[in-house]
């Protein structure tokens, strides 16, 4: 089948055709840009939605998430989030694969098409310039023939007619003659281009159109082909986040299976537990005797005359804390306005973040010392001086913190004493921080319980904190360049702009004299005579094992 041979005079009609096959692609392509729009469109709404249910940060629905439920339901936002980036993918991959190649396809395919089509035009336009030359030598040929008719005719009129002069009937035998001639000459002209002609028509629909068909009908079956091949891969491009989908879905599955409900209900009594016991029974008052009525302990009438004291550790007598009052002021700084549990809580998460801080002062001192220390035994590279005021400032804030971590554990000591007896494990365990030790405040004021149920407390400020001195490590005694106990190379380009340390370029090799000793800085030397410290994360270490002062990691 040939399009040449069978459709050789549908010249039009395969104009139009192929126009449409062009317009269809075109609609092709404008389905698929849709489609990667609605997926961006999608996987932007889905990630929307999971940002707005999270929780927000220093709030209380971030405390809820401690429930095992809302673990779950935050792990499903997360999974969306990750199905949300593979409908982007989709978009991407059919956009590179699909929409951009098909694009530039489209248009090498018009160009091609046009210039097919610009041929068989060329070739239409010589048939029928040949077909008009035929035409007119056809029509001066039978011109000059029936022009030869006149003239002979003419000729024997003149011939036969006794008054004409002999001159007369000779000039009219030499036009008749000269319009033979002439009628000879156009009929070999004509033969000659009906010939030419006829080589040139049967070359046209057996040689030039047949071969431009051709071209035709190959380009049509390749933009089949294109279109079916995309066809292919927009599916396979869906079919390739199954996989991850499937996994996100798998992770959602899994969340919902880790919901421990004895665990939440477990939570709930840890947020919401008192600390109290439940009140005992109201001792009878007997109004019938004639002696003076005495208030009962355990009336809940309010009284004048005195305060009824609450007892931690045995029965509970006169405190219903779950009808008192509650107070709605400011938050006291040793939480004095809560129930004994829950005062417990937050003074043990106070001491908590306070060591905390007191961690990261502590490190900050230390990591001044060491280089004040460097300062001091190699003063080319920095003024000691120059760090006395931010280590002033570093161990001022440390003394401030200890001395607030001193007062929060003399309350939570005070709590945990009135409290009934805990477990061992469940009991605060005291941290150590840099070889440091806190000695425990045991002089507590005297507390008084309010009506309310709420308590104040008068510490005395007369306990001073004793700091265990904490021995530094001298690296520099002697004055002799330290020996190299490794190599380094830089993963990143270090500015060293503050007194001390020593900028790299990325890739540069040094050589490496003082490790990191936990303050995030490592020593390095560049040519025997440039040294300094750089960021630890900016470099590759690779020690020497046998190098004197190198660690040895298991």
């Amino acid at each position: 089948m040939s399009w040449g041979t069978e459709l050789w005079d549908q010249f039009d009609n395969l104009e139009k055709h192929t126009q449409w096959g062009i317009d269809i692609l075109e609609k092709y392509i404008k389905f698929v840009k849709e489609r990667t729009d609605i997926e961006l469109s999608y996987a932007k709404q889905l990630r929307n939605l999971s940002k707005k249910y999270q929780p927000k940060k220093n709030s209380k629905e971030e405390e809820e998430y401690r429930y095992t439920a809302c673990k779950a339901f935050l792990s499903t936002l997360n999974e969306m989030n990750d199905y949300a980036g593979q409908h982007e993918v989709i978009s991407e991959n059919m956009t590179s694969q699909i929409t951009v190649d098909l694009m530039r396809y489209v248009q090498e395919l018009k160009q091609e098409r046009k210039s097919n089509f610009h041929d068989g035009r060329k070739a239409q336009q010589h048939i029928e310039t040949c077909w008009k030359q035929l035409e007119s030598s056809k029509r001066r040929f039978e011109r000059d023939c029936k022009e030869a008719d006149r003239a002979q005719q003419y000729f024997e009129k003149m011939d036969a007619d006794i008054n004409v002069t002999k001159a007369d009937v000779e000039k009219a035998r030499q036009q008749a003659q000269l319009r033979h001639q002439m009628a000879e000459d156009s009929k070999a002209d004509y033969s000659s281009i009906l010939q030419r002609f006829n080589q040139e028509q049967w070359e046209y629909y057996h040689t030039h159109i047949p071969n431009i068909f051709q071209k035709i009908q190959e380009m049509e079956e390749r933009r089949i082909v294109r279109i079916g091949e995309s066809m292919k891969t927009y599916a396979e491009v869906d079919r390739q986040v199954i996989p991850i989908i499937g996994k996100c879905l798998d992770g959602i599955v899994k969340a919902a299976e880790s919901i421990d409900q004895k665990n939440d209900s477990q939570l709930v009594v840890e947020a919401y537990k008192s600390g109290f016991e439940p009140p005992g029974d109201i001792e009878f008052e007997d109004y019938t005797q004639p002696m003076k009525r005495t208030v009962s302990e355990n009336s809940l009438s309010s009284s004048k005359e005195g305060k009824p004291e609450l007892k931690f550790g045995g029965k509970s007598r006169g405190k219903l804390w779950p009808f008192i009052k509650k107070n709605k002021g400011a938050t006291p700084e040793d939480f004095s306005n809560l129930p004994p549990e829950q005062r417990r809580k937050k003074l043990q998460q106070k001491v908590d973040d306070l060591n905390k801080e007191i961690q990261k002062e502590t490190d900050q001192r230390d990591a001044i010392t060491r280089m004040k220390d460097v300062y001091l035994k190699n003063p080319q590279m920095g003024d000691p001086a120059s760090l006395d005021h931010k280590l002033a400032e570093v161990t001022q804030n440390i003394d401030r913190l200890r001395l607030e971590t001193q007062k929060f554990e003399a309350w939570l000591a005070e709590v945990e004493g009135r409290l009934p007896a805990r477990s061992e494990q469940a009991r605060r365990q005291s941290g150590m921080y840099d070889g440091q030790t806190h000695q425990t405040v045991t002089n507590c004021a005297q507390d008084r319980e309010s009506p309310d149920g709420s308590y104040t407390e008068e510490q005395s400020q007369e306990s001073e904190l004793k700091v265990l001195a904490t021995d530094f490590d001298d690296e520099f005694d002697d004055e002799e360049p330290l020996p190299a106990i490794g190599t380094c190379k830089a993963l990143y380009t270090f500015e060293g702009q503050n007194e001390g340390t020593i900028s790299v370029v990325e890739g540069e090799m040094l050589s490496v004299i003082e490790e990191d000793k936990g303050d995030g800085w490592t020593r390095i030397r560049r040519n025997e005579d440039e040294e300094g410290y750089v960021p630890t994360s900016y470099v590759e270490v690779y020690l020497d094992k046998n190098a004197k002062g190198a660690k040895t990691y298991i």
